[in-house]
């Protein structure tokens, strides 16, 4: 293989223990019947296992320099397309028109949030999501109300999807070592909704102005969107702060303060 040095501008961890591989792949579990997306496949660790399923599969990769190591290593299967390309710029709903998708991804620390949210925008492409992330990421993603961890993140990310945490992975079995300890997380998005929205935009625009001043209660951090009145007529207490309201909650509020779609 081509030494290549980690650069740490696209934080890259390059997954190097066989049995935090093959537990990955276990969970995964790839069927030749799937339409599969590896985001960062990076030298190729977990690649090989999705290549053996016999799936179409697609790789998206930032770093140029990685590119030849990929196409040294997979060029010779017919069913591997290789993407050089930016994974926040991705359209992933024009991969594989046919199929809901099924994406893995060892995700850059820096890019993993943003990265989350481009990829809930395009839930019902989705079948499932595997991802290896910073155990506190992890831990916001599946937070429950009136947990220090619970926030944007945890709300919008339960709205589209049942989230599993799945266990955690340590720095050792990384290239260079992370400072951190890292979890693989599922994402399956539900299909249906359980709680749907009148409109999903306003109810991340609501989550997201009462999570920017989560010490402050509801009447404080919302006053630009509704008054007390409304908030109170919504069925929600607006003396109380964004953390201790369930999903259900955010989206009653938001479906009063936003009727129709």
């Amino acid at each position: 293989m081509t030494e290549h040095r980690a650069r740490k501008r696209f934080g890259q961890n390059f997954l190097r223990d066989q049995g935090i591989i093959d537990r990955i792949g276990r969970a995964i579990r790839p069927q030749a019947s799937d339409a599969l997306v590896e985001i960062g496949p990076g030298q190729g660790a977990l690649t090989e296992q999705l290549v053996a399923s016999g799936a179409p599969l697609t790789l998206v990769e930032l770093d140029r320099d990685l590119i030849p190591i990929l196409e040294g290593q997979f060029s010779g299967h017919e069913h591997v397309t290789l993407l050089q390309a930016d994974a926040l710029k991705t359209d992933f709903a024009s991969l594989y028109p046919e199929q809901k998708l099924r994406i893995v991804g060892n995700l850059p620390y820096n890019i993993s949030t943003p990265l989350i949210f481009h990829l809930l925008a395009q839930h019902g492409r989705v079948k499932d999501m595997h991802f290896m992330l910073q155990k506190e990421v992890v831990d916001r993603l599946a937070a429950k109300p009136n947990t220090k961890a619970y926030g944007r993140l945890s709300v919008m990310t339960q709205y589209y999807c049942q989230v599993e945490s799945l266990f955690e992975v340590p720095p050792e079995a990384f290239t260079p070592r992370p400072k951190v300890t890292s979890a693989v997380v599922r994402l399956t998005p539900f299909d249906p909704l359980p709680c749907p929205a009148n409109n999903a935009e306003h109810l991340q625009a609501l989550v997201r102005d009462a999570f920017n001043q989560r010490r402050k209660t509801l009447r404080n951090g919302l006053k630009t969107q509704a008054s007390a009145e409304q908030i109170e007529a919504a069925g929600v207490d607006p003396g109380t702060r964004p953390e201790t309201l369930e999903l259900a909650d955010f989206v009653r509020l938001s479906n009063a303060l936003c009727p129709s779609g």
